[in-house]
């Protein structure tokens, strides 16, 4: 029988000893990448009966997809194993209004991601979504959160793909792994893959004639696969953030068709940050956030955290000094 064929046996318990870990229970089955494979397809034929009786107890919402997609063999679906690690389970819950200020940014990925997902109908033709899409700024400037934003409010599958994820020190295994990551995000669409950090993965082709080869297999790969979502109606987005996109290759610019800047906050989203980070703690007492504001000209998102941070952390300075001068315990909270 299949079973048989896919290397399924059972494996008898030992005397002295549980066989593969596991506590004796009449013999545990042996898993093997064929095993586990033979039960992938057993579980994908029976989901027509399991979705048809969800349907009839008013559950139609409970069947979801399998995990992993069929795959032609068990190297590829290791392979899918290691990236499943990348997606993030559920919504990253990062709002756009967590987000101070990028109004405009915001604006553009609403219309380039969230309004394709939720109007369709109306996104066709010449109209049809934008594939790929590109964050640039100076660091700091909350690419990463409006990526995250956006998977929240389409609620997609959310791929976090950085360069360790789909480089391999095996011959053949990157561009196996770029393969795959978009088989998986095409089974679990709508989904939005999005490559921090892009210029790391694919930067320009020929200039230095010390460039790898697997490393333009690895490039000519992710090439192929991202004009492979411009000819298809599978809800599938690439969003790529990077802070030097004047080291991006040219046809990898091609297939980012939307480019978004992400500037340095502006004066007004200054003020809303310290207002989020530093509030006043009592009522007579009044922050200067218009000093603030005034001399943190040119900081980043990232920069203004830190500087409250830091701000912070006087208080607790001084404290910790009296404390240690006088050698008391820290009273503990009850």
């Amino acid at each position: 029988d299949l079973r048989a064929f896919f290397g399924g046996k059972k494996q008898e318990p030992e005397q002295n000893g549980h066989a593969n870990g596991a506590a004796p229970n009449g013999g545990v089955k042996k898993r093997t990448a064929d095993l586990a494979i033979y039960e992938q397809y057993e579980q994908q034929a029976r989901q027509p009966e399991m979705r048809a009786a969800a349907i009839r107890d008013g559950n139609a919402d409970v069947i979801q997809k399998p995990l992993l997609p069929q795959f032609e063999s068990a190297e590829m679906r290791n392979l899918a194993e290691t990236l499943l690690r990348d997606i993030i389970r559920g919504s990253p819950d990062v709002q756009w209004e967590s987000i101070k200020g990028l109004e405009t940014a915001k604006r553009l990925l609403k219309e380039a991601v969230v309004m394709p997902i939720k109007y369709p109908k109306y996104f066709t033709g010449l109209l049809s979504p934008w594939k790929g899409i590109l964050l640039f700024g100076p660091p700091g400037t909350g690419k990463t959160m409006l990526a995250k934003a956006v998977a929240t409010e389409c609620n997609t599958t959310f791929f976090n793909i950085s360069a360790s994820s789909i480089v391999s020190k095996w011959r053949g295994d990157s561009e196996k792994l770029v393969k795959v990551l978009f088989e998986l995000a095409r089974h679990h669409a709508p989904s939005t893959i999005f490559l921090d950090e892009i210029d790391a993965i694919i930067s320009q082709r020929g200039e230095a004639r010390s460039e790898h080869e697997a490393s333009r297999r690895l490039k000519t790969e992710l090439l192929i696969q991202m004009d492979g979502l411009t000819k298809t109606n599978d809800l599938v987005f690439v969003l790529a953030a990077t802070n030097l996109p004047w080291e991006l290759d040219a046809a990898m610019l091609r297939r980012l068709e939307k480019r978004i800047l992400v500037p340095l906050p502006e004066a007004e989203a200054r003020h809303a940050m310290f207002k989020e980070l530093l509030p006043a703690m009592t009522s007579n007492l009044e922050v200067p956030y218009d000093i603030l504001v005034e001399k943190t000209e040119g900081y980043s998102g990232s920069d203004i955290r830190l500087v409250c941070k830091e701000a912070a952390m006087q208080p607790l300075r001084r404290l910790m000094s009296v404390l240690e001068a006088s050698d008391e315990l820290v009273p503990e909270e009850g």
